[in-house]
């Protein structure tokens, strides 16, 4: 007979309790621990299976670091070079990567066009959501997908065993019998919270159920060398649905996130073990699926015939790609006792103290104003060197002089008034310059004062104009008189 266990588990960041509590220890959430019934047979039932039938298993020893052989493996391109950015390269063999993100934002429709668009691979994309009709009419639905049946038949009737497979299942068991059947190149899950393992007795979508699977898909993708996603559900907080061990175990967590008013999507980098961890690509939904956008830059400006107050351009960066935004800022006075302070895509504690310094340090009084800050595109901006645009908006919406044409902006704001240096201030420089900005204002902190600083960051040879400023009352005087 199996014997039983009943655990309590945390449902936000799975603490696991002999008992039920009121008050997770670990997150501190209130009512959040469900009772769970954990199965462990005495015959455990193998999960990962080689050829022979066998489970995988090795006796790993001690090895000192000097003696391990290393060789720079190749990583798997993908014809979308936004996806490979994001990745730090490309697909790592043997890696397990999550995407989250909100229903509709296109998780599926993503991976889908991946899985599709790589026809020297065998992909598996396994779906416990949806049936296989319902996949074919979305894929139907990618463009892709005519072109590659043109390009493959020929190749599909040679071998008949490259291209993107569908597997409509839930249980990991028969997931992994089909897997040792197939031998995919590369395992897509839609979704992580729908599978269920026969060695835990509870619903899919527990912490322990998902918790299990996830241990289960990582052992397969590190003993077989084969790349597994994951696509996992959010909560109504924007996090990943179920315990946060969850994103521990995987290697890459990657976050899908726009306005559903806008066509554009971001994928941003929250967790990277093989490149960095706050790169971004950008996607233009489209009928036919998610387009890349090679150039953030010229979608996130807007076209202008005439110069409009409380407008500027800040030369920004999100992870090695420097992108300009266009800033906008909106002062009027405030018609209730309490002015009204709200900013979209930019912090609002920090747009606070930026109008306390501007109040402070200048002398204009913005107490008694109503300030509406925005970031165009839909996007978020957390890079401090977009204060010294907002700035300046702030101030030409507050006196309504609009900043003059091809002007942007890229430096940081203290306390006390003063302008700080900002990180790569060479790219910022060369993004604008190729856009046909005619002048930069940046901190003079940036500009190197020893001999050897000179000769690697050498600015006489950009054509555009940048101004060295010290403090915010500078930059004002010559902008504004």
């Amino acid at each position: 007979m199996a014997k039983s266990k009943i655990a309590y588990f945390c449902q936000s960041c799975g603490f696991e309790s002999a008992k039920w509590l009121g008050k997770c220890p670990s997150c501190q959430q209130w009512n959040t621990f469900v009772e769970e019934v954990i199965e462990k047979d005495n015959k455990a039932i193998p999960t990962w299976k080689v050829s022979n039938g066998t489970t995988q298993q090795r006796a790993n020893k001690p090895v000192e670091v000097a003696n391990i052989t290393f060789s720079e493996e190749e990583r798997l391109l993908t014809p979308d070079k936004e996806f490979n950015r994001v990745l730090g390269g490309g697909i790592v063999p043997g890696s397990l990567v999550l995407i989250g993100g909100e229903p509709g934002i296109g998780k599926s429709t993503l991976m889908l066009q991946i899985a599709l668009n790589m026809p020297n691979l065998k992909v598996l994309y396994i779906s416990g959501e949806e049936s296989e009709k319902q996949i074919k009419m979305r894929a139907e639905r990618l463009s892709e997908l005519s072109s590659q049946k043109s390009k493959l038949k020929s190749q599909n009737e040679l071998d008949g065993h490259k291209g993107c497979f569908i597997l409509t299942e839930t249980s990991t068991q028969n997931i992994f019998k089909q897997i040792e059947e197939l031998e995919p190149d590369l395992v897509v899950v839609d979704s992580i919270q729908t599978l269920h393992s026969s060695h835990i007795e509870s619903t899919p979508g527990s912490v322990s159920q998902v918790r299990e699977c996830t241990a289960e898909l990582l052992r397969f993708a590190k003993e077989s060398a084969t790349p597994v996603f994951l696509i996992g559900h959010i909560t109504k907080d924007g996090m990943i649905a179920g315990p946060k061990i969850l994103e521990h175990m995987v290697d890459t967590v990657l976050q899908f996130e726009g306005d559903r008013h806008h066509v554009y999507r971001i994928l941003r980098t929250v967790k990277n073990r093989f490149g960095s961890a706050s790169e971004l690509g950008i996607y233009e939904m489209l009928g036919e699926g998610l387009r890349e956008v090679s150039n953030p830059s010229e979608i996130l400006l807007s076209q202008r015939d005439e110069p409009l107050s409380g407008i500027t351009i800040s030369a920004t960066l999100e992870g090695m790609r420097p992108m300009l935004i266009e800033t906008q800022a909106l002062v009027s006075p405030s018609v209730y006792g309490t002015p009204q302070r709200n900013a979209n895509g930019f912090d609002a504690k920090r747009m606070s103290m930026l109008l306390a310094v501007l109040e402070k340090r200048c002398g204009f009084k913005l107490g008694a104003q109503d300030v509406f800050l925005n970031i165009t595109g839909g996007i978020k901006v957390e890079d401090p060197a977009i204060d010294l645009g907002l700035a300046a908006a702030i101030i030409s919406s507050y006196q309504n002089i609009p900043i003059p044409f091809k002007t942007c902006f890229a430096g940081e704001i203290g306390l006390s008034g003063e302008i700080r240096a900002v990180n790569r201030v060479e790219q910022r420089i060369a993004e604008a310059q190729k856009l046909g900005f005619e002048q930069i204002y940046i901190s003079k902190y940036n500009m190197p004062s020893a001999a050897q600083d000179k000769k690697r960051m050498d600015l006489s040879r950009y054509t555009i104009d940048i101004k060295m400023v010290a403090n915010i009352e500078e930059v004002f005087e010559l902008l504004f008189g």
